[in-house]
């Protein structure tokens, strides 16, 4: 008799998401994903092939999120707006985060070397991304004379790049909502060419 589904299995990914995200690879047991999924082991393997593949799928969910939230704010067409409303975002996300999970994606990049190929290339494809955002603002900013032309594009996108992974970490619980949104506020002033106090 072939096996059948007897589950969501969008529903279970978002589950076994929420499990890794706040657990890990290495510290989520298969119990955990069961437990968390609410579906038995077999059906668990049978939908997802195990642990890893279903790690990746997790991940590869999570990061559709991030991709869609930058495709949205490059369709303002104004990218000191994209980039305040970026870190606006993030600052929003990260306080609302009550469990203190932080970002799958940067708490996957701590630990990157323990992964495997595609799971690395997901996470750098992921990082890049978000720079190259930051990148392609600046760009279009400077080019509409919103943004200040002696501004080094690629390097002021990695230092916000920095800014982001900063607030994400710092917000798990070490950094208090003041002291995120000043990290947020250097980073609009970055753009703006205004030096730091």
């Amino acid at each position: 008799m072939p096996w059948e589904k007897s589950f969501n299995e969008d529903d279970a990914l978002e589950k076994a998401m929420r499990v890794f995200w706040q657990k890990g690879y290495d510290s989520a047991s298969i119990a955990d994903l069961i437990n968390g999924t609410g579906i038995n082991r077999g059906s668990l393997y049978n939908a997802f092939g195990g642990k890893e593949r279903l790690f990746i799928r997790a991940l590869k969910r999570y990061d559709q999120d991030r991709k869609e939230m930058l495709a949205e704010l490059e369709a303002l067409d104004d990218p000191r707006r994209a980039i305040e409303g970026f870190f606006e975002h993030l600052v929003s996300t990260t306080l609302a985060d009550e469990e203190h999970k932080g970002c799958f994606l940067f708490n996957t990049a701590v630990d990157i070397s323990s992964h495997g190929e595609k799971v690395q290339g997901i996470v750098k494809n992921g990082v890049a991304e978000i720079e190259g955002f930051f990148r392609r603002c600046i760009e279009v900013g400077q080019a509409r004379g919103a943004m200040p032309a002696a501004l080094d594009a690629r390097d002021t996108a990695k230092a916000l790049l920095g800014l982001t992974i900063g607030i994400r970490v710092l917000g798990r619980g070490v950094y208090p909502e003041d002291a995120l949104r000043a990290l947020a506020t250097q980073a609009t002033q970055l753009v703006e060419g205004q030096p730091e106090r």
